[in-house]
């Protein structure tokens, strides 16, 4: 059976409010919804004496079961820029199983106009909404919410985060019992913060015994409309007589976060370096941005055009997730850049060129839901692409092209971001509790926290020596659009790619080389990439007149793409490798004893590089999941994804092997 993304089935009352089909429930009270979200949500959680104690730089993590049509959020959020000083944050975490459609949303959010201003933003961000964990940046970063979509007994024992209030919502106990369920309760108990508050719309008597049962303190208090009595509570603390919490493996535990003055340098301005500097600029960091170049983007991220293909597997692997993560996140940063000019939603089509991409793409479409990709047979994806084709193929609708120094360029103006060109970092020096970026005898930058972003580049730090980034040269050949090529209405894919026209230019590429450190445009990489253009499209060939190019007039650009043995990032703080190796030795002799030493940590030191060609998707997320690791915040992906990218992945893979 082909899953489809399970959109929640509503019906319209009279009243013009929505109905769950499935629960056969109200998603609010038909009296007044929002004074029921206040009253019960907001007042005994007690969040505006608590968003107005707030500091600067603090932050408040609320934890929701049920987002439904957003309505707890809005009002929360609504109450937070009321009430909390210009330098505070709020997080918002909330498991959704069936996602309002987009259209549904509109119409829903539509019967509440004093939540407008806010609503609106919720909206022009609620694009590529997918399975697993989507993140949504909102208020210029002042507001983070993280949307879990499927089920809260998967999504949530993946979460890594410390909630601090707990919206107990979802459709009635007696309509939806699976969410009401001892098991459920004791997710939200783990990931409950010291003192962590609870309040729910139900009293049922089975609810509160199992949410005491689970470590809350619950009480009755009077209730609103129809209700006559609701729940709240307050987090005592892990059950005794529970089976203790599974804790993070030490190399894989959170550093403890930075105290004292939050300055940062990020070496490297392509993608990972102005996603990081903007992830951490958002929470008030103050960065430093440096590079070797006279401008951003001047390495892999500089290609007139990338493109936001979505390389998935069927088995749910962690890179899939980040994937499926990644893509969501940064299609949603896009809708803040010029459409056209700096990216377009034209769709990608990956050609099923031979019978084993074929049966690939048969297995991906019967793993993922028609709105994030599909089969087409070749004739309409001809309709689609405007051009003749030799095969169908696979679809991804909302895929597309991204100039990449655009996107560069939009994150990198955060006014917390001060840009150093012109600074080639040598070497990084330690003093007092500073890390210095040295070129020769010349002192570019200090900070407590230095983010290593730079590529494979950054194999020059001893520090981050041992990393096993590897450089792959890829080349792009420039093409002038012509009439006939305008036609071209979505990218084409096969080995290689060609997108539609920018600026009267489509970029067809690209090479891959693993033996070529000379970054000179050949001649002969042009030829490979016409060729791929043969396999992609002779009518496009035609089109285009490509067939009467001499490839040693072409135009194009090569660069290096940084990627690592197991083709996910790495992402994460960085640890003293000798010190690294000592204490975790026994795991060489057995690698499920597990030494309870904390990791020797490089304290402030932390890197995001490793993307491959997947860097439009992975380093944007990878950005807030390094402020994440910095800022000790939720993070953004399930806590097993971020393990897999993790830095220490290699030097424990080399003990457990043997090999340190």
């Amino acid at each position: 059976m082909k899953p489809v993304l399970p959109h929640a089935q509503l019906d319209w009352d009279d009243q013009g409010l929505p109905r769950s089909r499935v629960f056969d429930d109200v998603y609010f009270s038909d009296l007044s919804g929002l004074d029921e979200t206040r009253y019960v949500f907001l007042e005994q959680n007690r969040l505006q004496e608590r968003f107005a104690a707030l500091p600067v730089g603090g932050r408040l993590v609320i934890g929701e079961t049920g987002f439904g049509t957003g309505l707890n959020f809005l009002c929360a959020w609504q109450l937070f820029e009321q009430h909390a000083v210009a330098g505070a944050r709020l997080h918002f975490v909330s498991v959704e199983k069936y996602p309002l459609s987009l259209p549904d949303l509109q119409r829903a959010l539509a019967l509440w106009p004093q939540l407008k201003p806010f609503a609106d933003q919720l909206l022009a961000q609620y694009v590529a909404i997918h399975q697993g964990f989507q993140r949504l940046v909102l208020d210029n970063g002042r507001v983070t919410l993280t949307l879990l979509i499927g089920d809260a007994l998967e999504q949530l024992p993946q979460l890594d985060a410390q909630i601090d209030a707990w919206f107990l919502d979802g459709f009635a106990p007696a309509k939806n019992p699976d969410m009401w369920t001892a098991e459920l309760f004791a997710q939200l108990a783990r990931l409950a913060a010291p003192d962590s508050t609870i309040s729910t719309f139900t009293s049922t008597g089975w609810v509160r015994r199992l949410l005491n049962a689970a470590g809350f303190k619950m009480k009755r208090t009077p209730g609103i409309g129809h209700k006559w009595e609701i729940l709240r509570g307050t987090f005592l603390g892990w059950p005794q007589d529970a089976p203790a919490l599974e804790t993070a493996k030490p190399w894989f535990a959170r550093p403890a976060p930075p105290t004292g003055e939050r300055r940062a340098l990020v070496i490297g301005a392509g993608l990972a370096g102005c996603a990081s500097a903007a992830s951490l600029a958002a929470r008030g960091w103050q960065v430093s941005l440096l590079d070797r170049h006279d401008a951003l983007a001047r390495e892999a991220s500089g290609n007139p055009q990338g493109v936001l293909y979505l390389k998935l597997s069927a088995h749910g692997t962690a890179l899939s997730q980040l994937i499926l993560s990644g893509f969501g996140h940064t299609r949603r940063l896009l809708e803040h850049l010029q459409r056209g000019v700096d990216w377009d939603d034209c769709g990608v089509l990956q050609l099923a060129f031979n019978a084993k991409e074929a049966e690939r793409q048969a297995q991906l479409a019967a793993a993922f839901p028609d709105n994030l990709l599909h089969t087409l047979d070749r004739e309409h994806c001809e309709l689609l692409a405007g051009i003749a084709l030799q095969s169908g193929g696979l679809f991804y609708p909302e895929g597309g092209w991204v100039h990449p120094p655009a996107l560069c360029e939009w994150q990198a103006a955060h006014p917390n971001i001060q840009v150093q060109t012109h600074n080639d970092v040598l070497e990084l020096r330690r003093t007092d509790g500073q890390w210095q970026a040295w070129d020769g005898d010349t002192l570019l930058a200090e900070a407590p926290v230095v983010v290593l972003a730079g590529a494979a580049e950054i194999n020059r730090f001893p520090y981050s020596a041992d990393l096993p980034l590897k450089r792959i040269r890829g080349q792009i050949t420039r093409l002038s659009q012509t009439s006939a090529s305008s036609s071209l209405s979505t990218v084409v894919c096969a080995e290689g790619y060609v997108a539609t026209a920018r600026l009267g230019e489509h970029t067809l590429g690209a090479s891959f080389d693993f033996h070529n450190d000379d970054l000179t445009p050949t001649a002969a990489e042009h030829a490979g990439n016409l060729k791929m253009l043969e396999e992609i499209s002779p009518d496009l060939v035609t089109r285009l007149g490509a067939d009467t190019l001499q490839p040693e007039a072409l135009e194009g650009r090569a660069a290096f793409r940084c990627t690592s043995p197991d083709y996910l990032p790495i992402v994460g703080p960085l640890a003293d490798a000798e010190a690294f190796t000592d204490a975790y030795s026994a795991l060489s002799k057995d690698a499920r004893k597990i030494p309870d030493i904390p990791c020797p940590w490089l304290n402030g030191l932390y890197v995001n590089s490793g993307h491959g060609s997947r860097g439009l998707i992975t380093a944007p997320i990878s950005g807030e999941l390094l402020a994440a690791w910095l800022d000790a915040e939720p993070l953004p992906l399930p806590r097993a994804v971020a393990e897999a990218c993790h830095p220490n992945r290699f030097a424990l893979r080399r003990l457990i092997r043997g090999k340190a």
